[in-house]
C-alpha cells in the first residue's frame, strides 16, 4: 500500500487553474540553504527520497555517483553531501571535466611543478591537493577521455598521484563525487567509459529526476528564485498570478532548474507583465505543435485547432487527475486528510476536487446471510 502511495504521489501533478492552490505554504517541503545563495529543495516524493539517502551517505564515506540531465542541480546534491559529512569543515572543490581537454585537465586535477611545460613558471596545486581531507566533485565525468580515465583510477585505487614534472609522489585523503548526464550503461557498452571506474566512483548512485517529473516543486522553486533574484537585482518581488504558475507547470522544461530560473529572471523583469505570460503560453503551446500537426486544420477557422487540441490536453488531465485522486481517497479509506497528505495537497484543495470530480466513496454492497 506503501508503495502504491508513492508511485501515486509521483505521478500526481499540482492542481492548475485553482488560486488557493498556487501558494505553496500549503504543502510540505524541505528547504536548506547550501552556499553562495544556492539551496537545496524538496517537496516532490523522489526528491524527498533523495534527500534522505544523501543524509545517510553523508555519514558513510564512500564514492557517490550522481545522474540526471543537465541543469537538475547533480551540483547542489554534492554540495548537500558534502555539507552534511564528516568533511564539511574542510575544501568542497569541482572540476568541470568536459570543459578541458585531457592535458590542461590533467594538471587541473593533480597539479604541476614549475618548468614542468612551457609556459608553467611556478608549481601549481590540483584539485586533489586542494581538496585533501574534504570533497571534490569530478562533473561531467562521463566526457572524460579514456586515458585520463586510466589515470584517475590510479588514483582512486591508492589515493597516489603526482604532479605533473614531480618525481615524488603524493597522497590525499579525498572523497570523491562524480555527476555526468551521460547514460553510463550506454557508454560502458559503446567502450567510451571503463567497467572498472564506473564501479569505483559508483558505491552509491544518485538519480536525480527531470523537472518534468515532479512538477509540483514548481510553486516551490519559483518562490524561492523570485525572492532571491529580487534581492540580486534590488528589486521588489514579482508577483506570480496563479494563471503564471499553472503555465510554468505545463511547460515540459527541457533544460530543466536552469531554464526555470532563466523564465522567473524574464517574468521578474518584466514585472509579471502580459508580454511574460505570452511568452510562456509560446513554449507550452511550442511543446504541443508536433501533435497538432496531427490534427485536421478546420478551413475558415486557422485557430479551432489549437483551440481543440488544448481541449483535448485539459480533458485528460482532468481525466487523469481525478483518477489519481480517487485512487489516493480509496487507499486511505476515504480518510480526506490522510489522503491529502499522500498527494502533498491541502486540505482545502481536496475537498475542492472532491467536489469538482463529483467524487464518491464506492459503498460494498450489502451482504445478507442465506442460512440454512
Amino acid at each position: 500500500m506503501l508503495t502504491e502511495l508513492s508511485q501515486l504521489t509521483e505521478e500526481f501533478e499540482v492542481t492548475r487553474d485553482v488560486d488557493h492552490d498556487v501558494r505553496p505554504t500549503s504543502g510540505r517541503y524541505h528547504l536548506e540553504e547550501i552556499s553562495h545563495n544556492r539551496y537545496f529543495l524538496a517537496a516532490s516524493p523522489a526528491m524527498m527520497r533523495i534527500y534522505e539517502n544523501i543524509r545517510l551517505l553523508a555519514a558513510v564515506d564512500v564514492p557517490v555517483l550522481i545522474l540526471g540531465e543537465s541543469g537538475v542541480g547533480k551540483d547542489v546534491v554534492a554540495n548537500l553531501l558534502h555539507k552534511h559529512s564528516r568533511r564539511s569543515s574542510h575544501t568542497f572543490s569541482s572540476v568541470n571535466c568536459a570543459a578541458l581537454p585531457p592535458d590542461l585537465l590533467e594538471s587541473e586535477l593533480f597539479g604541476y611543478e614549475a618548468g614542468a611545460f612551457t609556459g608553467a613558471v611556478k608549481a601549481k596545486p590540483g584539485k586533489f591537493e586542494l581538496a585533501d581531507r574534504g570533497t571534490l566533485l569530478l562533473d561531467e565525468i562521463g566526457e572524460m577521455s579514456a586515458p585520463m580515465q586510466a589515470k584517475l583510477l590510479h588514483v582512486l585505487q591508492d589515493g597516489r598521484y603526482s604532479r605533473l614534472g614531480a618525481r615524488t609522489v603524493s597522497t590525499a585523503d579525498v572523497r570523491v563525487i562524480a555527476a555526468t548526464n551521460v547514460n553510463i550503461e550506454n557508454a560502458i557498452t559503446d567502450k567510451l567509459f571503463r567497467e572498472d571506474l564506473y564501479y569505483r566512483i559508483s558505491a552509491f548512485t544518485i538519480n536525480i529526476p527531470p523537472l518534468r517529473e515532479r512538477r509540483e516543486e514548481i510553486p516551490f522553486l519559483v518562490e524561492q528564485m523570485v525572492k532571491r533574484q529580487a534581492a540580486q537585482f534590488q528589486q521588489d518581488p514579482v508577483y506570480i498570478s496563479p494563471r503564471i504558475v499553472s503555465l510554468l507547470q505545463e511547460y515540459h522544461w527541457p533544460g530543466n532548474l536552469r531554464e526555470l530560473s532563466n523564465a522567473v529572471i524574464r517574468i521578474q523583469i518584466l514585472k509579471g507583465s502580459d508580454a511574460s505570460v505570452a511568452d510562456i503560453e509560446s513554449k507550452v503551446m511550442g511543446r504541443a505543435s508536433i501533435t497538432e500537426q496531427t490534427c485536421p486544420t478546420i478551413e475558415g477557422e486557422p485557430d479551432a485547432s489549437v483551440t481543440h487540441m488544448r481541449s483535448i490536453v485539459r480533458n485528460f488531465k482532468d481525466q487523469t487527475e481525478s483518477r489519481l485522486i480517487q485512487q489516493a481517497l480509496e487507499a486511505a479509506r476515504w480518510n480526506r486528510r490522510h489522503a491529502a497528505a499522500a498527494l502533498r495537497i491541502s486540505y482545502r484543495t481536496l475537498l475542492y476536487k472532491i467536489d469538482q470530480y463529483h467524487l464518491k466513496e464506492a459503498r460494498a454492497p450489502m451482504r445478507f446471510s442465506t442460512g440454512h
